[in-house]
């Protein structure tokens, strides 16, 4: 099979316009923070708080549930709650697994991108993944929360657009988008990956036999739909959504993993005193990082598995139970953060997984053997999850009622919890509070 030329132009197009929308993005930051004089962090992580409404829902990448009391508070990232409740050494622990989960988000868009560009434009895997994150990395650098603000309305246009060609032009043909609905997702359930392969004459197809899951290929099923099931133009426009798919998400994982690190890691725990440039640096540095590891580890294709259950198992069953109680339960402190972290984690290894090769030890109704393998039908990671939740607040409240009413000594309180008030508002970045301010005002409430 040939490099299919036409295919390729049009993906140089839209790199061409994602970089030049990008690159527009960072001058207009700088000239609002000229206007505003706003400090180089403000703008880099938060846009100075300025961006439009329509271009905010375009980017969104948080729960709205967040959103007001995250905002109210003057919040840089979503681990400034844990280190105004928690502490440092909490702080540092959900840092590095919010880290973690960009790093394998990262990997993971970039493999589905390299996969779907390889089937569908001939290219190798290698120069696919390594131009994308080139692009990406690009442009984050250069104008922060702006370029990649803006990149993501100029993104999800495309993808709308795309999607609703395809539909228009497929939507008559036999083997059009009603059949390669299930594959144009991000993550398709396993049944129907398997169902739509197995439901397919191959033989009818440029493909042929035998069929992707006979070959070991279902993980490619979306790039050999667009090839072998529409025509050209449709698996051309396929491609692009899919690559406006994975640039709007991998330029987000790499902004968040940078700005957590140098908000939540270098600023406040490792040195403290850097000035805003300095702290600039530290983004770009850490956005730079981010990328080249994000895209080595998917030159390990094969490890795509790996990359997608440690990503979104922790996001669902571990951060997202944390941030949901440091934020709205006052009752939560470190002892219930850390029990409901091991919680969670033990509760869904124990619940094992077959894509991982994981045997489960829990059964949980409805566990069955099929194939020589236990498969839960149970929703095992709604059950992590919301265990993860009952852990924290019932530590929590365990270990606030030992320590408040005496029982165990205050010497043995290495979290506070006898001094622990609601969270204290931050100030703008480069002007947050500092910890001894914070000391100061927690004696005050005492007295």
């Amino acid at each position: 099979m040939a490099v299919n030329v036409p295919g390729v132009i049009v993906m140089v197009v839209f790199y061409l316009l994602v970089l030049g929308t990008g690159i527009w993005a960072s001058f207009k930051s700088k000239r609002k923070q000229k206007e505003s004089g706003a400090t180089g962090m403000e703008m880099v992580l938060l846009g100075n708080r300025s961006i439009t409404w329509v271009v905010g829902i375009f980017t969104m990448t948080g729960g709205l549930m967040f959103v007001k009391p995250m905002r109210d508070r003057n919040y840089v990232t979503m681990l400034d709650p844990f280190h105004f409740k928690y502490g440092k050494v909490i702080t540092a622990g959900m840092s590095l697994i919010s880290l973690g989960i960009d790093l394998a988000w990262i990997a993971t868009t970039f493999v589905s991108l390299g996969g779907t560009m390889s089937v569908v434009l001939d290219l190798s895997f290698a120069v696919s993944i390594w131009i994308s994150a080139a692009v990406a990395v690009t442009y984050t650098l250069l104008g922060g929360l702006y370029s990649v603000a803006y990149t993501d309305v100029i993104q999800l246009v495309l993808i709308l657009l795309g999607m609703s060609q395809e539909h228009v032009k497929t939507g008559k043909q036999e083997q059009g988008l009603s059949q390669i609905v299930p594959a144009l997702g991000v993550k398709v359930p396993g049944s129907l990956q398997a169902g739509f392969i197995r439901g397919t004459d191959w033989n009818q197809t440029t493909y042929g036999s035998p069929s992707p899951y006979e070959r070991g290929e279902s993980s490619l099923v979306l790039p050999i739909a667009l090839q072998h099931l529409t025509p050209t133009f449709v698996s051309i426009i396929g491609i692009g959504c899919v690559a406006a798919a994975v640039m709007s998400s991998a330029d987000s994982a790499l902004l968040s993993a940078a700005s957590i690190f140098t908000s939540n890691i270098y600023k406040t725990i490792l040195r403290s005193q850097a000035s805003d440039r300095e702290s600039q640096w530290v983004v770009q540095v850490s956005v730079l990082v981010m990328g080249v590891a994000g895209t080595s580890l998917a030159m390990l294709n094969n490890s795509i598995i790996v990359f997608w259950f440690f990503g979104a198992e922790m996001a669902y069953i571990i951060f997202f139970p944390e941030l949901l109680c440091v934020v709205f339960f006052k009752i939560s402190n470190g002892y219930g953060a850390v029990m409901g972290l091991w919680v969670g984690l033990v509760l869904r290894l124990l619940s094992g997984d077959p894509t991982l090769g994981l045997e489960p030890v829990l059964h949980f109704p409805g566990c069955t053997l099929e194939d020589g393998v236990y498969v839960q039908y149970a929703p095992v990671k709604t059950i992590s999850m919301l265990s993860t939740i009952a852990a924290i607040l019932l530590f929590s409240y365990l270990a606030s009622v030992l320590f408040n009413k005496g029982v165990l000594p205050e010497k043995w309180d290495v979290f506070k919890v006898k001094a622990q008030h609601s969270p204290v508002p931050l100030s703008p970045v480069g002007g947050a509070i500092e910890e001894e301010e914070n000391e100061e005002l927690n004696m005050n409430n005492l007295e």
